[in-house]
């Protein structure tokens, strides 16, 4: 699997940083893993364990520890830490922090970008984290469609020509919006989560057999699409098969991996005449249902005086 960069200037548009000094086009400088660090322990003095890949983040702790230092003292604490040459330097709350004067002369020496930010430090850090997680977390493609459906992530996959995109489009006709048609790019955020996209070039395209691509943004408008989702459920739609036993009940549990990560999934038969907007429209309902803590199959049992005590 391919490790991902971010550009500093992707970032500071994203963030909403100023520079306050650049030893090249910020284009030019990438930052390769989603961590920050607060380097006040290094300042300290204590240099074990410190990631020089990391931003460096430097809050109202650190610039209040740095000014009651002596000028050699603090000189001494930011050259050691400038010197490790992280990607930048950046000061929070810059509308009452001020970068010390050593701290720009340093930046020059060592050739390491100096940003400053007026968010508060909890603030800019969740930011940072926030766009670092997105833009370099473990990603693959899969051939499908992602849809948001009541607000729920649809994933759906099956053989080329089952009739992915055309089921996509009677569900933007019926009011929910398209994420990725024929190519999505899924990435882990989280241990726990999936996020779905298109790639930029082909983003609110989709093909429909017979009539060719068309923008479903610029035909549908702009509340008929969505750059990312999360991947609540994904639906595997089959060609129907008169000898397998499908799903009825819906008390088993079944699961699809993704990068690792777990997502609930059904597959769902397709024949002539099945109104799959509608199911999906259901599957999705119920699915929020189910992480809600409501299970309809194991209520009938209950009501039945079954037992329902099913994973």
């Amino acid at each position: 699997m391919d490790n991902f960069t971010i550009s500093l200037a992707k970032l500071t548009e994203r963030v909403n940083m100023e520079v306050v000094y650049a030893p090249c086009e910020l284009s030019r400088i990438n930052v390769e893993i989603a961590e920050v660090n607060r380097p006040g322990l290094f300042l300290a003095g204590y240099y074990e364990f410190f990631d020089n890949l990391r931003l460096q983040i430097m809050g109202l702790a650190e610039i209040n520890f740095l000014s009651v230092q002596s000028a050699a003292r603090r000189y001494e604490a930011l050259d050691r830490l400038f010197g490790q040459k992280p990607p930048a330097v950046i000061v929070s709350r810059s509308d009452e922090l001020e970068p010390f004067p050593e701290m720009v002369e340093l930046a020059q020496k060592y050739k390491v970008a100096l940003l400053r930010s007026n968010e508060a430090t909890c603030v800019l850090m969740g930011s940072l984290l926030s766009v670092l997680n997105m833009e370099l977390a473990p990603r693959i493609t899969r051939h499908g469609v992602l849809v948001e459906v009541y607000g729920e992530g649809i994933l759906l996959l099956g053989d080329s020509g089952i009739g992915k995109s055309e089921l996509a489009i009677e569900l933007v006709k019926r009011g929910h919006r398209l994420v990725a048609d024929d190519a999505v790019e899924l990435r882990k955020v989280s241990n726990r989560q999936i996020m779905g996209t298109a790639p930029e070039n082909i983003r609110h395209f989709i093909e429909l057999r017979g009539v060719g691509l068309i923008n479903v943004s610029r035909v549908y408008g702009a509340g008929a699409v969505k750059v990312t989702e999360t991947v609540d459920l994904v639906v595997e739609l089959r060609a129907w098969d008169p000898a397998k036993n499908y799903q009825r009940t819906g008390l088993e549990n079944e699961y699809y991996e993704i990068l690792g990560v777990k997502i609930p999934s059904t597959e769902i038969p397709v024949s002539p005449g099945r109104n799959l907007a509608v199911v999906i429209e259901t599957a999705a309902i119920n699915n929020r249902q189910k992480k809600m803590g409501y299970n309809a199959a194991k209520d009938l049992l209950t009501r039945l005086g079954l037992d329902a005590d099913v994973d």
